[in-house]
This record gives C-alpha cells, structure tokens and sequence, in this order.
C-alpha cells in the first residue's frame, strides 16, 4: 500500500460522508496495488496518443494509482469469470494486458483508431482486436458476458448512444469507468500544466468532451442501465452495472 490515504487529505470518509463534497458511491480510500509492473512496455512501432504516454509515465504515484484502479476492475471482472468480454475503446490494450488472466474466454477489443489496433494485436497476439464504434459495434444483441468500457464514455460527443450500444450486446454484465471532476484534473491535469500542455484548457485532456461527478455519471448510468455497485478510485468513477431488458 502506497502511505498515504489521499481521501484523508481532501476530508472525505470511507463512506464518502464529510469533508467538502458527499459522495454517494462506496470508496476505495486507501491505494492498493493490485496487479503491478504492467506497462505499455518498449514494443517497436509504439505509437504518441496521450492515453500511450499516460502508462508509460516513470512517475511511481501515477503506477501505484494505475494499479488500484485495475484493482478495483480486477475485483468485479474475477468472480464474474466471463467466457466472452467485449473491450469497448480498447486503444493500446492495457486493459486485456493486465486483465486477461481473469479472461479466459474469447476477448474482443474495439477502437476507432486503426494505429492502436495495429499496436495492440503486435503487442497481444492471440486477441482478437478490430477497428470499431462504441456506438455502433456491429455485433448482435446479447453477444458478450461482460462489456468493459474504461475511460471512454468521456470522449463521446453521445454518450447515451455508447451505453445503449454496450446494453444492447452485454448479456448480463456492463464495467464502465470515467474521470472523477474535478478530482482528475487535480490528480493528472495540474502534472499537465506544469509540463506546459494543454494551457488553455487548465490541463485537461483536448478529447475529453464530458466531464462527470459520481452523482452526475449515476443520473447518466441510470438512464441506459441498471446500477449494481459504484465507487471512487481516486481520480475515477466505476460502476458495474447489469443489462436492462
């Protein structure tokens, strides 16, 4: 464990009571590992986007939280034990990198950007990776045990029509995760304005076009699925929701 509980330093409780905002979520209140050591790694043709540079950062803080957020993905993933996942906005693999012990079954991941595609399937042989839409995947309804969506729902000019998509081909089981505002931009964007990027945006990632807190992102899940359990990972939102019929 990391030696700090940085729930403590911004006053909130485990239960997510006190401090200057509440919280309606459970909360991971103190950095656990998880599954370490895992990075994009040196492999040839390694592209620039900036979710690349983000796991290839040397900064220890940013791994160990890295780690619990994959953690936390890893708790809901195991006991489910799904014989087929759907990574929706896959990009570089790090997701089936880290998790695919816990995936035996058939993984398919999708994303938009062809170079991603290219470096995830160099770089996991055996996936089955593809160029796709969130929001219109292609696959027939009911298709996958478990739907993972990690970090995507922001970039979405719709994001609605992303999680009716990920309703529509899950079968039971829906992983969704977005940044936590404005806990985000304080935990990577302020490392951002010091490294002088993204300055007109106070640090922000350009592609993010939506922006959530936990009661926000509820009100939005509530809409398109059905709510099982939801917590803060600093500086994330997770929720693991169920298929609505």
């Amino acid at each position: 464990m990391v030696g700090y509980d940085i729930y403590r330093l911004l006053g909130v409780k485990q239960d997510g009571s006190g401090g200057p905002f509440r919280l309606p979520v459970r909360v991971d209140a103190v950095v656990d590992i998880g599954t370490t050591g895992h990075t994009l790694g040196q492999v040839p043709g390694a592209i620039t986007t900036t979710n690349y540079e983000k796991f290839n950062t040397r900064n220890r803080v940013a791994h160990a939280t890295f780690s619990r957020f994959y953690g936390r993905i890893g708790r809901i993933v195991g006991p489910v034990e799904p014989a087929s996942v759907l990574d929706a906005g896959c990009g570089e693999g790090e997701t089936v990198k880290r998790l695919r012990h816990l995936m035996p079954g058939h993984i398919i991941g999708i994303d938009h950007n062809p170079d991603c595609i290219s470096y995830a399937s160099d770089r996991l042989p055996g996936v089955d990776f593809r160029v796709g839409d969130v929001c219109r995947t292609g696959f027939g309804d009911s298709s996958f045990d478990m739907v993972l969506c990690l970090e995507v729902l922001e970039h979405l000019p719709d994001p609605g029509a992303g999680l009716r998509e990920l309703n529509r081909v899950a079968r039971d089981h829906i992983v969704v995760s977005v940044p936590n505002e404005p806990w985000f931009r304080i935990g990577f964007a302020i490392g951002n304005i010091f490294r002088g990027r993204y300055l007109r945006r106070w640090g922000d990632y350009p592609e993010h076009v939506q922006h959530w807190n936990p009661k926000t992102f509820r009100v939005l899940l509530d809409g398109h699925v059905e709510v099982q359990d939801m917590w803060t990972v600093f500086p994330w939102v997770i929720a693991h929701c169920r298929k609505r019929h």
